[in-house]
């Protein structure tokens, strides 16, 4: 599968990573030692995540974050 991030916010990224996991809310927050409340707050943009985050989460999941210059 492939996520043209430009396409998306960052609400929408998160979101789709968690759903390309198979895991549910409350097991993507363990995965990642967050709350639940905090998923569900990066889910729907009221909570901004770090691109730190994005990274770790980008390595447990065996996906390629790629910036390209177009």
């Amino acid at each position: 599968m492939k996520l043209i991030a430009n396409n998306y916010e960052a609400k929408d990224i998160f979101r789709i990573i968690r759903e390309w996991s198979g895991l549910t809310q409350k097991d993507f927050a363990k995965e990642i030692k967050k709350s639940t409340r905090s998923v569900q707050d990066y889910e729907a943009g009221i909570t901004k995540y770090s691109i730190n985050m994005l990274l770790d989460i980008a390595k447990k999941h065996n996906l390629k974050i790629t910036i390209e210059k177009i």
